[in-house]
């Protein structure tokens, strides 16, 4: 730690993080790089020992490897809230701090979305208006339902917290279970399947780690209500999609809302693109006007702790994920 440390700003917009950072540690010395190949060489050339980054091209192809094992860098400040795109790294080499909480508000507009765009049927009713039909079609309650809530970091207990004022049950898994505002019960991931019978909708905002890799799968889906709807906002590989298509195929769920993908963009011949029950979105929920500003706000907050000296927040244990 220094009180001076250069500074890489890793992002495709660059413009609105320096403007935040010259405001608010003007006497730094900050460098852009706005693509994955650069960044390796900036980091060398400069000696940055701090990097703030965000997953703008994808996974497969993120500069990793230049990041966790640098001999210079010695905080990596992730601008979204996920960090499996780094996959593992030695926490005595390198501090990986998230931005957990950024966009919590808006991805639990979107699971409510979600819950209310099934209930209401509103895709049903948009077809029949194309079709200029009158009739058909019904509307129910959401309140009274059920959600279970996979996951209850910052989302997960954004996502209960609109459940409930919504007048529904919330029922929520956490790795380590204690009770928690908003949640009418939290259990341990040992509860998963009896919990998954009980929900009419089902929200998973779980980080992707090695345990949580296919944490719904043909077990998760065989015990769904056939009335379920899944919601999707955690990241591809949380739920096994060869067993969600299986399950639609076969009329087991009505239906699902679906953010995140094993392999992104979703190819274009990809089944999921097929069924009028499942709404796909393009790895966009947590991204809103302002999000990149409020993160790299977020981080100068950080960095102001790091060059004093002080412990920094949102650090990321790499064995839990988060």
């Amino acid at each position: 730690m220094s009180a001076r440390p250069t500074v890489i700003v890793h992002t495709d917009k660059p413009a609105g993080a320096l403007g935040v950072l010259a405001e608010t540690h003007p006497d730094l010395e900050v460098h852009a790089c706005d693509t994955y190949a650069g960044l390796p060489a900036l980091i060398e050339q400069t000696e940055a020992e701090v990097v703030y980054t965000i997953r703008f091209d994808g996974t497969p192809r993120y500069p990793r490897q230049a990041l966790v094992e640098s001999p210079t860098v010695k905080w990596v400040s992730i601008g979204g809230s996920g960090t499996d795109h780094l996959g593992r790294w030695d926490p005595a080499h390198v501090t990986v701090t998230n931005s957990a909480g950024v966009a919590a508000g808006m991805l639990a507009e979107y699971a409510l979305g979600g819950m209310l765009a099934f209930s209401l049927d509103l895709r049903g009713f948009g077809r029949r208006q194309q079709a200029r039909q009158w009739g058909g079609g019904r509307v129910e309650p959401i309140e009274g339902k059920t959600a279970l809530i996979v996951g209850l970091g910052k989302t997960g207990e954004a996502v209960a917290r609109r459940a409930q004022a919504m007048g529904m049950r919330t029922l929520g898994i956490r790795a380590r279970p204690k009770p928690t505002p908003c949640l009418d019960e939290v259990h341990g991931v040992d509860a998963l399947l009896p919990l998954i019978a009980r929900a009419d909708f089902i929200v998973c905002c779980v980080p992707l780690l090695p345990n949580t890799r296919g944490l719904l799968g043909e077990a998760a889906f065989a015990a769904m209500k056939p009335s379920v709807v899944l919601i999707d906002i955690s990241r591809g590989g949380v739920v096994e999609e060869a067993a969600l298509l299986g399950a639609l195929d076969a009329g087991r769920i009505k239906g699902a809302a679906l953010d995140v993908f094993a392999t992104e963009p979703l190819p274009a011949e990809h089944p999921l693109w097929g069924y009028d029950n499942v709404a796909v979105t393009p790895h966009c929920a947590a991204v809103y006007d302002g999000w990149d500003i409020k993160s790299v706000r977020m981080f100068a907050h950080n960095l102001a702790r790091y060059r004093e000296g002080e412990p920094l927040e949102n650090v990321v244990n790499p064995e839990r994920g988060y």
